[in-house]
C-alpha cells in the first residue's frame, strides 16, 4: 500500500480559559477516521510546489533541512495552508501590503472552488494578491500511520497562530461538525468516550496542553523541531538469510532497539529456547508454547548476572524449567510474574522447589483460567520497588486483561515488562467478570505517566514508541465502545447477542461468541459509566 504524504495545521488562539485549538469533525462516511475529530489537514497535491511562488518566509532549503527531508519540507508547509482553508475556512495568508487577511477578505468567496480542485493555492494567490507567510508555521510533529488501515500518510504537523477576523467553519461535506476546545479538555473528552480522537491528534493535544499561552506554545516549536525517528527498512536475519524489516513489521523496533547501527545482527524471528539479550542484563528466553492466544510463544525474562530474578516464568514445562535453569546455572533469588493465567505463572513452583527462591505476585482471583497452584511468598503494592542485579523494578497495578495483573517497569532503560497488559500485534482479552473494560483503560492512562521507553511484551518482539502504542490500544477501545453505545440507540432494549452483531459488524460471524464476551466488557463498562442500563432480562438500553 502507498503512503502517501500529507500535512496538519494545528490553529492556535489564546482565551481567558487559556490556549484553544480547532477540530473539526469529520463524516461518519468517511473511510479513514470515521466520526472523529482531527485537526485540519490532507493530502500534498502534486500542484502544491507551484505555490512557492507566492510564499515568502524561509526557503524550502531551510525548511526541508529542519524535516529531515532532502527537499519539498516547503509543499508540505502549503498543503497544510490549503487544507486548512478548505475544511475550516481560515487561510494564513497577508495581502500585498504584508498584513494578515481578516474574515472580509474577498478570497473566502473562492473557497468552494478550492474544495472542488478548481483554483490550486498557487492560482488562489494570484489571484487576490497574496502570499503565504512560511514564517508564521513551525513545524511540530511527524507521525507515519501504522500498516492495518484502509489508508496510510506521511504526515507533517505545524501549528500557527489563529490569524485574527476569521472565523471557522466546516465545509459539510468532508467535516460536519468543529470547535475551538482546550487541549487538556479535549483529552478527558476522549477519555470519558465523548469524542473520538485518533493518536497523532492524541498526541498533540498532549504536547499542546503544557502550554499557557500561544505565544510560549510557538517558541517552542520554533526551537525544538521533532526528534527524527527510523522509518527506512532495516536490516535483520530469518533463518540464518539476511532480510529487511519495513517499519511497521514484528520485529521492527527490535531490531533498530538491538541493533541501531544497522548491521543486520538481530533475529527476526523469535524461536523458543533460543536466549536473546534485550537489554543490559536482562536475556529473552520463549517457551515452547505457541498458539493462538500465545503467539510465538510466553516470554520469560531472566534479570541478573551472577544471580537472577525470572520475570513471568511461563507453563510448567519441563524443556523451558530446563532452559531457565541452565541459563541462570540455578542460582535464581526471586520468581516474579505479572498475572496468573496458565501460560505464565505455573512453571513457579518447580522453581522454587529446585532453588529455594521466594515467589512475588498477586493471589490468583477465582474463575476459570487461574493457577491456582501458584503461591506468592510476597504480594507487591502499587508502586513497590524490587531489588535485582539488572536494576530496581517498580511494580504497577495494571488490572484489566486479570484483576492482579501487574506491569513492572525497569528505569535507566526505561523498560516495561508489559505481560499481557500490552501484546504485540494483537488486542487484549478483556473478558469479564475477572476481565474489566473500565479498569483496564484506566490502567493504560496511568502508564502515560511513567517514563516509558521500551516495551517488553509476553508475547513478541520489543515494541518502540510506547506512548503512541498506549494511545492506539486506548482509542481502539474507545473506538468499539462508540459502536456499542450506538448499537443502543433503538428505542427497544437489546440483548448481547443482538448488540455484538451491530457492534462487531466488521468481525467474521463465527467470531462473534469471543466478540460478545469483550462486547460484555464494553456494557459494564458504561454501565459504570452511568451510560448504559441492564433490565432484570439482561436486556441493555442506553442511558
Amino acid at each position: 500500500m502507498d503512503i502517501r504524504p500529507a500535512a496538519t495545521l494545528v490553529l492556535s488562539r489564546d482565551t481567558d480559559d487559556g490556549v484553544e485549538v480547532l477540530l473539526l469533525q469529520r463524516t461518519w462516511d468517511a473511510v479513514f477516521l470515521p466520526g472523529y475529530f482531527v485537526f485540519p489537514g490532507g493530502a500534498v497535491d502534486q500542484q502544491e510546489a507551484k505555490a512557492r511562488a507566492h510564499a515568502h518566509g524561509p526557503e524550502d532549503a531551510e525548511i526541508s533541512q529542519t524535516m529531515s527531508l532532502d527537499e519539498g519540507g516547503a509543499d508540505y508547509m502549503l498543503a497544510a495552508v490549503r487544507e486548512c482553508f478548505e475544511e475550516a475556512g481560515i487561510l494564513l495568508a497577508a495581502d500585498r501590503n504584508g498584513q494578515l487577511i481578516g474574515g472580509d477578505h474577498p478570497v473566502h468567496q473562492d473557497r468552494d472552488a478550492v474544495f472542488r480542485g478548481e483554483l490550486s493555492l498557487a492560482q488562489l494567490c494570484q489571484r487576490h494578491g497574496l502570499s503565504v507567510p512560511l514564517d508564521r508555521l513551525a513545524y511540530l510533529s511527524h507521525w507515519t500511520t501504522p500498516p492495518g488501515p484502509p489508508r496510510r500518510f506521511d504526515t507533517r504537523f505545524f501549528v500557527t497562530t489563529a490569524p485574527a477576523g476569521q472565523i471557522a467553519s466546516h465545509d459539510g461535506t468532508e467535516t460536519i461538525d468543529h470547535l475551538w476546545i482546550n487541549p487538556t479538555q479535549a483529552l478527558e473528552d476522549h477519555r470519558s468516550g465523548k469524542r473520538l480522537l485518533g493518536l497523532p491528534t492524541l498526541r498533540t493535544l498532549r504536547v499542546l496542553s503544557d502550554f499557557d499561552t500561544t505565544e510560549a506554545l510557538m517558541r517552542y516549536a520554533h526551537a525544538n523541531p521533532p526528534e527524527a525517528y527510523p522509518s527506512e527498512p532495516w536490516p535483520a536475519r530469518k533463518k540464518d538469510k539476511p532480510i529487511t524489516l519495513e517499519p511497521g513489521s514484528p520485529a521492527y523496533d527490535e531490531a533498530v532497539e538491538l541493533d541501531p547501527e544497522g548491521e543486520g545482527s538481530t533475529r527476526a524471528e523469535i524461536i523458543p529456547g533460543e536466549p536473546v539479550t534485550v537489554a543490559a542484563r536482562v536475556i529473552r528466553l520463549t517457551a515452547p508454547n505457541p498458539g493462538m492466544m500465545t503467539g510465538p510463544g510466553t516470554n520469560t525474562y531472566l534479570l541478573g548476572h551472577e544471580r537472577f530474578t525470572v520475570l513471568d516464568p511461563g507453563p510448567n514445562h519441563e524443556g523451558h524449567i530446563e532452559r531457565i535453569l541452565e541459563l541462570t546455572g540455578g542460582v535464581i533469588d526471586q520468581v516474579i510474574v505479572t498475572h496468573t493465567h496458565p501460560d505464565h505463572s505455573p512453571a513457579a513452583a518447580t522453581l522454587k522447589a529446585r532453588t529455594g527462591c521466594r515467589v512475588m505476585g498477586l493471589a490468583a482471583p477465582e474463575g476459570p483460567s487461574q493457577d491456582r497452584t501458584f503461591a506468592p511468598d510476597d504480594e507487591p503494592d502499587h508502586g513497590d520497588l524490587i531489588v535485582t542485579e539488572a536494576g530496581i523494578l517498580k511494580a504497577i497495578h495494571t488490572p484489566g486483561h486479570a484483576s492482579n495483573h501487574v506491569c513492572y517497569l525497569l528505569p535507566g532503560p526505561d523498560l516495561l515488562f508489559s505481560g499481557d497488559h500490552i501484546m504485540q500485534g494483537s488486542t487484549v482479552v478483556i473478558n469479564p467478570p475477572d476481565g474489566d473494560m473500565k479498569a483496564y483503560l484506566e490502567s493504560l492512562y496511568d502508564l502515560l505517566g511513567e517514563s516509558l521507553r521500551i516495551i517488553a511484551p509476553a508475547h513478541g518482539f520489543l515494541i518502540g514508541y510506547p506512548e503512541a502504542v498506549v494511545d492506539y490500544l486506548i482509542t481502539h477501545r474507545l473506538a468499539r465502545e462508540h459502536k456499542v453505545h450506538k448499537a443502543l440507540s433503538s428505542a427497544q432494549a437489546q440483548s448481547l447477542k443482538a448488540v455484538t452483531a451491530r457492534a462487531y459488524d466488521d468481525v467474521p460471524e463465527a467470531l462473534h461468541g469471543l466478540a460478545a464476551r469483550s462486547a460484555l466488557a464494553h456494557l459494564l463498562k458504561l454501565e459504570a459509566d452511568g451510560r448504559a442500563h441492564r433490565d432484570d432480562a439482561e436486556a441493555w438500553r442506553a442511558v
